[in-house]
């Protein structure tokens, strides 16, 4: 055990990746959101949508696990 984890190409990778996934799931989001025939971020947040909330949370927990299997390989 030793400060392996630490290096700097390793360390590079890993937050490439991270800003990598970070940006897939942001993009993935604004085009569901173009896709549905209302704006999610005002249903949600102004009109306190919980039904809405939910189903988009469970959307994004499943663009996020494809993402990650993608990008882990």
């Amino acid at each position: 055990m030793g400060f392996e984890s630490l290096k700097p190409g390793l360390l590079l990778g890993s937050v490439v990746y991270a800003l990598l996934g970070v940006v897939i799931f942001w993009l993935c989001f604004i085009i569901i959101d173009k896709l549905t025939p209302y704006n999610l971020w005002e249903e949600i947040v102004e009109k306190q949508n919980k039904a809405l909330a939910m189903v988009v949370a469970a959307m994004s927990l499943g663009i996020c696990i494809i993402v990650a299997a993608a990008i882990h390989g």
